[in-house]
C-alpha cells in the first residue's frame, strides 16, 4: 500500500511525501519503535523512483519518500526557490512534520547531496545517511552548458512510452552502451499531453536546482556528518572509485560499498545488489 501525505515546505510549498506501508505504521520518534526512513531522489526523480527500495524497508521501517519541490507531484511554481538551503529545509521540516526522528537518510544524487547536507545541519534529527553516487567535489561550468545541450537534445515531445523508453535506454547520444533500467526511469518521469509525451518537470527548474551546487565543492559538509555513513557507487556510475574512498576517509564514520553492473542510476539498474549492498549497514544502524 502506497499512502500520499501532504506536507509543508518551509517556504508554505506543497509538497508530496509517500508512505511505502501495509498497514501505515505509527510515527517514529519518541516512544516508537518503528525507525523512520525518509528517501530522497535525484535531480528529474521522483518519490516512485524508490518504491521497490521502500517496500522492503517498511517490512522494518516506516518508510517514505518524498517528492521533492519542482518534481513528482509536487508544486513547481516558477516563483519559486530552487536552492540548496530550499531542498535541505524543505527535507528538515518533512522530518519534523512526520516525527521521523532519528531519521535514516537515503539519497540518490542530488537527494544524497541535500540528505548530507542536512545531517551536517542538524545531526539531532538523524542517525544513519547513505549516499548513493554523488560526488563531493565541484563539477564547473563545462558541466552545466553540457547539460543544457542536453536538455536540448531530447526530441520533446516524445510520440507514445515506448518511444520515451528506447530512446533513454538506447538512442540518447550520452549513452555508452544500452540501459533498460534508464529507459524505465525517464518513462515515469513523462505524462500525456495533447501533443504527446513530456517530462512532468521544467527542465529550465532542473539547471535552475542543478546550477546551485555544480560550482562548488561539498567536502567541508561531508567531515561535519558525524552519524554512520555508507556511500555507495555503481561500478559504471559517476562517482569514481578513488572520490568515493576520499569520501569515506573524510566522513568520521564512513564506510563503502559498490554495486558491479550497475551505472548511475543504482538502485534502478541492479535493485537485488543494491539491496545486498545497503542492508548489512542499515542492520547495524538498527543495532543500539
Amino acid at each position: 500500500m502506497v499512502q500520499r501525505i501532504d506536507v509543508t515546505g518551509f517556504d508554505g510549498l506543497r509538497l508530496a511525501a509517500w508512505e511505502f506501508a501495509d498497514p501505515p505504521k505509527e510515527p517514529a520518534g519518541a516512544g516508537s519503535t518503528t525507525p523512520g526512513v525518509l528517501l530522497l531522489h535525484g535531480l528529474m526523480g521522483r518519490a516512485s523512483h524508490w518504491k521497490s527500495t521502500a517496500r522492503w524497508l517498511s517490512g522494518r521501517h516506516r518508510a517514505v519518500a518524498l517528492d521533492q519541490r519542482g518534481h513528482g507531484r509536487s508544486d513547481k511554481p516558477s516563483t519559486a526557490a530552487y536552492t540548496r538551503e530550499a531542498y535541505v529545509s524543505d527535507a528538515e521540516a518533512v522530518i519534523e512534520q512526520l516525527g521521523l526522528a532519528p531519521v535514516t537518510l537515503v539519497g540518490h544524487a542530488m537527494g544524497a547531496l541535500t540528505a548530507w547536507q542536512l545531517a551536517a545541519k542538524r545531526p539531532d534529527l538523524v542517525g544513519a545517511l547513505i549516499i548513493s553516487d554523488m560526488r563531493a567535489s565541484a563539477l564547473g561550468a563545462a558541466s552545466q552548458r553540457e547539460w543544457d545541450d542536453w536538455f536540448r537534445s531530447w526530441p520533446v515531445p516524445f510520440a507514445t512510452l515506448a518511444d520515451v523508453r528506447k530512446w533513454f535506454a538506447e538512442d540518447d547520444p550520452w549513452l555508452e552502451r544500452p540501459s533498460p533500467g534508464r529507459g524505465e526511469f525517464f518513462a515515469e518521469v513523462m505524462a500525456e499531453r495533447a501533443d504527446g509525451w513530456r517530462p512532468v518537470f521544467s527542465r529550465r527548474q532542473m539547471l535552475v536546482s542543478r546550477e546551485t551546487w555544480v560550482h562548488d565543492a561539498h567536502w567541508e559538509e561531508l567531515a561535519q556528518v558525524r552519524c554512520p555513513t555508507l556511500v555507495v557507487r555503481g561500478l559504471d556510475g559517476e562517482l569514481g572509485r578513488a572520490e568515493a574512498q576520499e569520501m569515506v576517509r573524510v566522513l568520521p564514520r564512513g564506510q563503502y560499498a559498490e554495486v558491479t553492473d550497475a551505472g548511475h542510476l543504482v538502485h534502478y539498474d541492479q535493485p537485488e545488489a543494491w539491496r545486498a549492498a545497503i542492508e548489512p549497514f542499515l542492520d547495524g544502524a538498527l543495532t543500539p
